[in-house]
């Protein structure tokens, strides 16, 4: 298991066990993380699992993929450098400690 830290809108953090090969998406809904909707159940076609990586991960993962930025589009006030859909996001060894942020609301 993977600890990742889903922080609120509020400031109000929740710090879950992922497994490995789930997504952060995936993540935050078995777990009840609020502020992820996850309306598409991971098909990259809805832009409600957007959150703002925490700045000292942003260099940490994977490149986003082209459908994942045209996506972004959708997603409520986008950060270029730190918004990510965390259904594109799987969780690795890597992203032991992995930290982010939830908008103020999803698209």
């Amino acid at each position: 298991m993977i600890q990742i830290t889903y922080v609120e809108h509020n400031g109000r953090a929740h710090v879950v066990d992922v497994p490995q090969g789930a997504t952060v998406m995936e993540g935050a809904r078995d777990n009840g993380i609020p502020g992820i909707e996850a309306d598409c159940g991971g098909a990259c076609s809805c832009a409600t699992c957007h959150a703002y990586i925490d700045p000292a991960w942003v260099g940490k993962l994977p490149a986003k993929q082209p459908m994942e930025k045209d996506m972004l589009d959708f997603a409520h006030e986008p950060d270029p450098a730190r918004s990510r859909l965390t259904c594109q996001i799987r969780v690795s060894e890597a992203l032991e400690g992995l930290v982010l942020h939830m908008p103020e609301r999803q698209a």
